[in-house]
């Protein structure tokens, strides 16, 4: 049977490692390298479906997390799904909430079994193991779904770090075993801190997994530049390169270039809307800011 999610390398630039290609999913085709915007909560905030298409969008991302607390998975999966809760024809992808679990800090209790946390909607108790995200993530019907991960903080120590990135892998051959959708994808993520042994590691048993795809997760997240850069381009060559290559959570202009030159395919963040609802534009002058006084009297649209 086709796997419902397949990756057509076109060209590798060879100075670089840049590479275009093409992901196909059940909901159409992506061009990359791509941007992803992200609707956390089933829409992409101050945008339409029809003006996210008008943009170029061409794949949205949205959050277990928050879509599990809120309206629910039940109600999702009663309107079709994602696709026709939001009204997008388009490709989705989910996370699995593993980084949104890892931002809860105290919040939140890390076990073998899954996580505990409690909601910071109204301070209910949940549990996510992998097996129940992999339910979440399926009533959701995203054409791309992820494994749960733990997302460790920046820094932390080796031997943590170790401890985790082992669990995280774990829990993949757990997602794995407990997905059974087939017009679905389940990529696995990529962790290990800022250890490039660990990176390796979890890089090659994962791969075993043979998953139609693989991420990079928990860098951005507070680092260093420098320290970013270093595990950004020694991990990515040790993904596959006939399979789609995903790096969690970038969003600024110039680590989304430095992505693409890495040979990543996939990027996403909250950044762009979430500044834009605050009142500034990225362009290709840098940043501006509309709330300024010069901008008072301003009337032009561009």
């Amino acid at each position: 049977m086709k796997p419902a999610v397949t990756y057509e390398l076109l060209h590798i630039d060879k100075n670089s490692g840049a590479r275009r290609g093409i992901v196909h999913t059940p909901h159409g085709d992506i061009q990359t390298p791509v941007f992803m915007p992200v609707g956390t909560q089933a829409t992409v905030k101050s945008m339409t479906p029809e003006e996210l298409k008008e943009i170029g969008a061409q794949i949205i991302l949205s959050n277990t997390y928050h879509l599990y607390l809120r309206p629910g998975q039940e109600l999702v999966k009663s309107a079709g799904g994602l696709h026709g809760f939001m009204k997008w024809d388009r490709p989705i992808l989910t996370d699995s909430g593993g980084f949104q679990v890892f931002s809860l800090g105290p919040l939140r209790k890390i076990t073998e079994e899954g996580v505990e946390f409690k909601s910071h909607l109204d301070g209910s108790r949940h549990f996510f193991t992998p097996e129940s995200v992999m339910k979440t993530e399926e009533d959701l019907g995203a054409d791309i779904i992820m494994a749960f991960d733990e997302c460790v903080k920046y820094p932390a120590s080796y031997e943590y770090t170790k401890q985790s990135m082992e669990r995280t892998t774990r829990w993949a051959k757990r997602c794995k075993q407990a997905h059974t959708t087939e017009n679905q994808a389940l990529f696995g993520i990529i962790q290990g801190g800022f250890y490039e042994d660990l990176r390796e590691k979890s890089a090659k048993d994962l791969i075993e997994l043979d998953l139609p795809g693989y991420a990079i997760g928990g860098i951005s997240v507070g680092e260093p530049k420098e320290e970013f850069l270093k595990m950004l381009y020694y991990t990515a060559p040790l993904m596959p390169e006939n399979k789609p290559r995903y790096l969690m959570g970038v969003g600024t202009p110039d680590y989304l270039i430095e992505s693409a030159l890495a040979g990543i395919d996939m990027c996403d963040c909250v950044l762009p809307t979430r500044i834009a609802r605050n009142g500034t534009a990225m362009t290709w002058n840098g940043k501006v800011v509309v709330r300024n006084a010069t901008y008072e009297k301003d009337f032009r649209s561009t």
